[in-house]
């Protein structure tokens, strides 16, 4: 990439006001028309230990986030050391006076006496305009982005002293070095969202037409049903915070059984309770979407990193059988487009689909094109009363296995369902005759879900000697390292699955196989993916590259991992 990149690192400990801080310093970075990469790191607690929030920009596309820092602030005294040794030649450290006291001084330590400038009680807006002036950003626009974002919660007093403590810090800055890590203007425009990628996934499945959430706060899935329950009200949604992961997915099973389109979000120890219920949904043909977003485990693991070790768990969930569909949205744009999908996918297929996203892709913040929401059609729940045969039978026996769904008290008709094998009309049955009809009708929408199955994408050189096969997050890692092995002189390209089950062979295993090298990138310790591959086409990859230490896949990772050193 020819395109400058800042990778800026805030650190310090938890209660420090790191969210609230980065998530002001991504907004003036989009509002002034770069793209970002948001990566946070965070311990399991609630005050203390060490966090991180970093903003990687660029006025040119970027799609990963970068392990060497340019411009690392720090909160605290021990981020100074922590940090140092990860730091890009020619940048720069900021950190308050006091702290920077016996850490060395240097062309790359820029120590400001933070409670001694004007509004230095509001320090952390001081270290922002410090940022700010250090990247060369235009100082009255970036303060007004501040104080739009304290005066909307605290009034336009708070607001007034925020903005008054950022041209503080920013005439320092300016004074020690301003513009020292410039980044070039950029094109964006000024609408575009600033956007997690579980907040994607809400907006998308509002968009759909979802009306009830259920959950059971986790982490990192928990952002998924707070962002529901920030548009409840305007969006007509009905979001449930339940007494445990059971009650949750019963919860959303009832109410989609009861006419609502419904989902639930959890990570893996939830999901692990819901397994009855993911199997409840598939025998009564309920619609149902559960949102898993992965965290390292087995049990508790690491509850704040990130991992892609839940793919086997979530394809095999749920006792008996009976179709499914996962998807795995490598970019903020998919968790939204993909969200509506599992939404649409449930009701047409009536039955559990999973979105499965993972806690790097949850937490990091993008600049987004505002989704175009009014043109976009809500789903249809079950079907016309009118236009049912007589008598109606919710589980009659159809070719491509999707029977007519009303809502109970829809058009006159009695709907009856039931956990236990049962009839077309929903009777309990031990009839081995009714059983091997309405188990071969529940297997037969698995044929559909195949045939509407998305390809992987393909990026990068048409005929590589290299192929990068990933999956749901490591999207953007992957394309960057392709990226630098093609201008190295070796064609490569990524063949990126957002979609992960059904695998359909013919959608990408001749390219596959075309290639003199193909290595699967992913997440996890065992090679879940590469392994699924394997089972379903016969094709073994030669090389995995696996990242199990709770970090997110980075380019630099890769490329190590290919020999062919960083980025």
């Amino acid at each position: 990439m020819n395109e400058r990149v800042v990778n800026t690192l805030i650190a310090g400990e938890a209660g420090q006001g790191l969210q609230t801080l980065g998530g002001l310093f991504a907004r003036i970075l989009v509002r002034a028309g770069y793209r970002i990469v948001v990566t946070q790191s965070y311990m399991s607690r609630i005050r203390g230990g060490h966090n991180t929030f970093a903003v990687r920009a660029s006025a040119g596309k970027i799609h990963a986030p970068d392990e060497r820092v340019d411009l690392l602030l720090c909160l605290d005294a021990p981020s100074i050391a922590i940090h140092r040794e990860e730091m890009r030649e020619g940048g720069v450290i900021v950190a308050d006076r006091a702290d920077a006291e016996g850490a060395g001084d240097g062309e790359g330590l820029f120590a400001v006496p933070f409670d001694e400038l004007p509004g230095g009680i509001v320090r952390g807006t001081v270290a922002l305009g410090v940022l700010c002036a250090l990247l060369g950003l235009d100082r009255a626009e970036a303060a007004e982005t501040v104080a739009h974002a304290f005066e909307k919660k605290k009034g336009a007093e708070v607001a007034q002293a925020n903005r008054e403590a950022f041209y503080a810090g920013f005439d320092r800055g300016a004074a020690r070095g301003g513009g020292a890590l410039s980044l070039p203007a950029a094109p964006g425009g000024t609408n575009r969202l600033v956007m997690n990628g579980n907040q994607a996934i809400a907006l998308g499945a509002a968009s759909a037409g979802v009306r009830f959430c259920s959950f059971y706060p986790m982490t990192p899935a928990t952002s998924v049903p707070l962002t529901l329950i920030g548009m409840a009200e305007r969006a007509g949604i009905v979001v449930e915070q339940a007494e445990d992961e059971i009650a949750a997915v019963n919860m959303a099973i009832g109410a989609s059984f009861a006419g609502a389109t419904a989902m639930t979000a959890t990570s893996g120890g939830g999901f692990a309770l819901m397994q009855e219920g993911v199997s409840l949904a598939g025998a009564t043909e309920t619609p149902l979407v559960v949102v898993v977003a992965q965290r390292p485990g087995p049990a508790t693991g690491l509850p704040t990193r990130t991992e892609q070790a839940d793919l086997d768990f979530v394809l095999y969930a749920g006792h008996g059988e009976f179709p499914r569909a996962i998807w795995a949205p490598g970019t903020v744009e998919q968790c939204f487009h993909l969200a509506r999908r599992a939404v649409e996918s449930a009701e047409r297929w009536q039955g559990p689909m999973f979105l499965l996203t993972d806690q790097f892709l949850a937490d990091s913040l993008r600049a987004v094109e505002p989704f175009d929401i009014e043109r976009l059609p809500a789903v249809r729940v079950g079907a016309d009363p009118a236009s049912v045969e007589t008598p109606y039978e919710r589980y009659r026996v159809t070719g491509d296995g999707v029977s007519p769904r009303l809502t109970p008290g829809a058009g006159g008709h009695i709907v009856v369902a039931d956990s236990d094998e049962h009839t077309a009309d929903g009777h309990l049955t031990e009839n081995l005759e009714a059983r091997v009809l309405q188990h071969g009708k529940r297997l037969r929408k698995g044929q559909g879900i195949r045939a509407e199955a998305a390809p992987p994408e393909l990026i990068g050189d048409e005929r590589p000697e290299l192929f990068i096969v990933c999956w749901g997050s490591t999207r953007g890692a992957a394309v960057e390292a392709a990226e630098t092995i093609s201008a190295s002189g070796t064609p490569a390209a990524v063949m990126h699955f957002s979609q992960v089950w059904p695998l359909v062979a013919e959608a990408f295993l001749p390219a596959l196989e075309a290639a003199p090298r193909a290595v699967c990138v992913e997440g996890n310790a065992a090679g879940q993916f590469a392994g699924l591959v394997r089972r379903e086409t016969g094709f073994a990859f030669g090389e995995r590259i696996n990242r199990y230490d709770g970090l997110p896949i980075t380019p630099g990772f890769i490329l190590r991992g290919l020999g062919h050193g960083d980025a």
